[in-house]
């Protein structure tokens, strides 16, 4: 059997990616959701894929586009399945999740380097490659390695301002920045236009070697009681 006959992806509710995205997902944080979507396997939860506003960006695309052309953008912020699934498994919940989005509209996503990623989920899937975000200023938790993005800090412990934060939590100057990629979602003549008032260059796709984080976590909503 193949992937399609083993699997099915769906819309849900985004309570349902909360534990996800807590426990699971390398971030621990819950971003801004406006689409939910779940991959299934006999009606088991193996996977969730989000959508929501730019936090990097203007939610009207002008900031991507030529003057005057306005599309609607979304972000994929979130992207996490169970290990030990078969081979192009994600490829296919990615390319299922984008075909359930509203139409027309642009997306975009990144690829953490900070943690050895590339977007080679993003490259499968045919997306573009725009290039490498500024640097930006990120934390660390001395005590178990983990990098931390300012959201996070604030989210975690409510300021970012060094006597509000555990001895622990420390400042690094240095960061990389984050491969960022698009996605146009359209018809024919939308892609088209899109493309035509498109203002980042396309960039060859970067290479390198995954690390992959611990996703062993098994969240308690994984089973749906259909």
């Amino acid at each position: 059997m193949g992937i399609k006959d083993l699997y099915s992806v769906k819309a849900i509710d985004s309570s349902e990616t909360k534990e996800w995205l807590l426990y699971k997902h390398y971030a621990h944080r819950i971003p801004q959701i406006s689409f939910a979507y779940g991959l299934y396997k006999n009606n088991i939860l193996e996977g969730i894929c989000t959508f929501g506003s730019p936090c990097r960006m203007l939610n009207n695309g002008y900031s991507c586009f030529k003057e005057g052309f306005s599309i609607d953008l979304y972000e994929l912020n979130r992207l996490c399945i169970n290990e030990g699934l078969e081979k192009n498994v994600l490829s296919f919940f990615v390319s299922q999740s984008l075909s359930l989005m509203p139409k027309p509209c642009c997306l975009v996503s990144y690829a953490d380097g900070n943690i050895n990623h590339h977007g080679f989920i993003y490259q499968a899937t045919n997306w573009i490659y725009t290039g490498i975000t500024a640097k930006e200023t990120i934390y660390i938790n001395t005590k178990n390695g983990k990098i931390l993005h300012p959201r996070t800090v604030v989210s975690l412990f409510g300021s970012r301002e060094k006597d509000n934060l555990p001895d622990y939590i420390k400042l690094l100057t240095e960061s990389y920045g984050k491969y960022r990629y698009f996605q146009f979602l359209g018809s024919k003549k939308q892609v088209k236009d899109m493309k035509v008032n498109f203002i980042y260059p396309i960039l060859p796709y970067p290479k390198g070697d995954n690390k992959r984080y611990d996703a062993s976590y098994i969240p308690t909503t994984q089973v749906n009681l259909i």
